[in-house]
């Protein structure tokens, strides 16, 4: 399916030097955030109080925010549990006038205070301590959940198309993965599980994109055999670009109304998949075909099992390889 084709090939390799130059002044930069700021970590990395309460009818989120905000928690996590009248509201580490750690009972109390119970009908169902230990191993378990992932991608491009293709693509991907950390630190957005889990799908989902260009790329090296590698790249994601209009177009839909309509809770989760979709879009065409070029692919390196591969030329197909 496409909307529309594009008859003349553009010219991406041409400007592909520049581009990578831009891309590495920006990686560098995410580095630089991420060491000077790091991440502003939620309370399920750092420990804090967990409460679930009950409303007699639809609980009213944003008022419960505002709130717990006068109470002086900046940093809170107040969504749904269950059903639209179950509350859960997660507090961070706070510490009184003398220094001391505030507890979770006294923590707990100032809150249910606050929500006023006699009037309202609330109900504290829960209280529980989440201790920094727990977030370490969650980030831990994080990190081990993103070396694995990594580690599959490189495998499953290496077997797919060759170990060029497989160095490039995950240094794309990590490239994305990188740069939503560094808006995240540069910002100082709160780094959530949600926040990890849209880490992990970019990562999945931008590798989608350059799988799809690179196996247009071993099509058009089996089918134009006179053709340069710049040549044959520039087609394979000019020829990708409609594919890429719609599957992107589609998903960014998706998350933007998640951005715009899922309140707080999802806010920065859609944040950090819009992030990752708009760079993988650009690291799969000017990151990962351009890497790729540079380690030296060529035709034998994808098509080693043919015994008869076809010999078309820009001659053949009056509209391939015309530059723009």
């Amino acid at each position: 399916m496409e909307f529309f084709r594009i008859k003349k090939d553009i010219p991406f390799m041409r400007h592909a030097l520049a581009l990578n130059a831009l891309s590495l002044i920006t990686f560098f930069a995410a580095v630089f955030f991420l060491w000077q700021n790091g991440l502003h970590l939620s309370i399920e990395f750092t420990g804090g109080t967990v409460m679930e309460v009950s409303y007699p009818q639809t609980a009213p989120l944003d008022s419960i925010r505002s709130k717990v905000e006068k109470l002086g928690y900046s940093d809170t996590q107040i969504q749904n549990f269950g059903s639209s009248r179950d509350v859960m509201i997660r507090l961070p580490l706070q510490r009184d006038s003398e220094g001391k750690m505030i507890s979770s009972a006294d923590q707990s109390a100032a809150v249910m205070q606050v929500l006023e119970p006699s009037t309202s009908g609330v109900k504290l169902q829960r209280v529980e301590f989440v201790g920094p230990q727990v977030g370490r191993e969650l980030a831990i378990d994080g990190l081990m959940a993103l070396l694995f992932v990594i580690i599959g991608i490189v495998v499953y491009l290496s077997f797919r198309f060759e170990w060029k293709f497989a160095v490039a693509g995950i240094i794309a991907n990590l490239h994305d993965i990188v740069i939503i950390l560094g808006f995240f630190a540069f910002f100082q957005w709160e780094f959530s599980l949600s926040v990890l889990a849209a880490v992990l799908a970019v990562l999945g989902y931008s590798v989608n994109e350059s799988v799809v260009i690179f196996d247009r790329i071993r099509e058009n090296f089996r089918k134009y055999r006179k053709m340069s590698t710049s040549e044959i790249i520039d087609n394979a994601i000019t020829s990708t670009i409609s594919r890429t209009v719609i599957t992107h177009g589609s998903t960014e839909m998706m998350v933007l109304a998640m951005l715009i309509f899922g309140g707080p809770t999802l806010f920065y989760f859609a944040l950090a998949l819009t992030i990752g979709i708009l760079f993988g879009i650009y690291s799969s065409v000017f990151v990962a075909a351009a890497l790729a070029m540079w380690l030296g692919v060529t035709r034998e390196d994808l098509v080693k099992g043919d015994k008869k591969p076809d010999d078309v030329t820009r001659n053949d197909d009056p509209n391939f390889g015309a530059q723009v």
